[in-house]
């Protein structure tokens, strides 16, 4: 492993030369979505201009180069992730799509009594498709709580012989904790019941191996990972796939149709219905070539500096509060604070004002605002593009804050 060549790296991403109110752009809100290099540009650009076409219906050119590179990019992916075959990856619209897809179609089983268990930990698309999913069945929602020290506090006894489904997040989007799930799985699995890792912030930035990790699903999303918007993707293991009735209906995910009844392709064209995001799955799987070509390791080893500069940085701060996992060890490139006596909101105005972009607010995790006893964070959120010259400007605006705000 080479170390990661940040300067290099940030030739290839045309966005990062912008000026933003005369400042140079200082992109701190990866964790919301990343930004896409010129390879990932340039393959969806030569698919719409040389091989636009719908996929797996035509038997003329056009349809086979498009199906060709469609599925090609499934493989990029299950090889990507330690798949055991491309016949596992489902290509969704987002990760928000495949957990519904999940909750639909495992939950269609659930029944009053039945328990399923998350975190307080959860992006809220992580939470609410099981609050309906409880709603509609009968079933019983039941959660991990939060320690101070922003990791899960795993009460194991909280899965019991009535658990049907785990869905837990892998990485936090807002406190950066990446969660060690072995000890949820392994009871998970202890009762029978399935687990699904939501690992929307930890598939682009750490090494994944869907065998290592244990659990039976797992759902991210491409444009967090160098990628376009509407492509996630689901991946399955192939008997839980299989045990999985349909999620929509429509063309291309059927076996046979007669007026009478209607028989079912096998995964994952079985959840695939309609016309899918072609030229975006097409765009991930280059996304899959330039994250592989550096090494999912040099990345991650370039973020946990950056994150730990960034902890440091912050913590010399007075009146700067951060929320999650004080060291880089168990985090990624995500560091949310607060700055005493102002509102999120001010203080992402005026970070913007000097070119510095954060996220604010309660980044669809408002159960952990309310349980740091906060209504709204400011997050700074890393990749592999990210610098210390852009966490010293990050640092130079807090301070610009607290002297606006006195």
């Amino acid at each position: 492993m080479s170390p990661l060549d940040v300067a290099r790296v940030r030739s290839d991403f045309p966005i990062l030369d912008r000026e933003i109110n005369g400042h140079p752009l200082v992109y701190l809100d990866s964790a919301n979505t990343s930004h896409k290099p010129v390879q990932v540009l340039d393959v969806m650009r030569s698919y719409w201009e040389r091989s636009n076409a719908n996929v797996s219906r035509s038997v003329h050119t056009l349809g086979t180069e498009s199906t060709t590179l469609y599925e090609d990019a499934r493989s990029k992916v299950a090889t990507f992730i330690g798949a055991a075959s491309p016949d596992e990856i489902v290509f969704t619209k987002n990760s928000t799509e495949a957990i519904n897809l999940v909750a639909h179609s495992l939950g269609a089983g659930l029944r009053d009594g039945d328990e399923v268990v998350i975190s307080e930990m959860e992006h809220h698309s992580n939470i609410v498709p099981w609050q309906l999913l409880c709603e509609r069945t009968g079933a019983t929602l039941k959660w991990f709580g939060i320690t101070d020290e922003g990791t899960l506090d795993v009460d194991e006894s909280l899965i019991t012989e009535r658990t049907k489904i785990v869905s837990v997040v892998h990485m936090s989007n807002i406190l950066g904790t990446i969660n060690d799930v072995s000890r949820i799985v392994a009871r998970a699995h202890e009762v029978g019941a399935l687990v699904l890792l939501d690992c929307s912030q930890s598939v682009p930035h750490l090494p994944i191996d869907v065998a290592t990790l244990g659990a039976d699903l797992i759902a991210f999303t491409g444009h967090k990972m160098l990628g376009p918007t509407g492509i996630g993707v689901l991946w399955g293991r192939a008997a839980v796939l299989e045990s999985m009735p349909p999620f929509l209906g429509g063309g291309s995910m059927i076996e046979t149709v007669t007026m009478a009844r209607t028989t079912f392709a096998p995964p994952p064209a079985r959840f695939e219905a309609g016309t899918p995001p072609i030229a975006e799955a097409i765009g991930l799987g280059a996304a899959v070539d330039y994250l592989s070509g550096l090494g999912m390791a040099a990345i991650h080893e370039h973020e946990q500096e950056i994150t730990g500069y960034a902890l440091k940085t912050l913590a010399d701060i007075d009146g700067v509060r951060v929320f999650g996992p004080g060291s880089p060890d168990g985090r990624g490139g995500t560091v949310s604070f607060d700055v005493a006596g102002v509102h999120p909101h001010d203080v992402g105005q005026i970070l913007d004002d000097l070119g510095v972009e954060v996220r604010v607010g309660h980044h669809c995790a408002r159960p952990v605002c309310a349980r740091f006893g906060v209504a709204a964070m400011t997050r700074a959120s890393f990749y592999l593009y990210t610098t210390t010259d852009e966490i010293d400007a990050l640092a130079r605006g807090v301070e610009q804050v607290k002297k606006v705000f006195g």
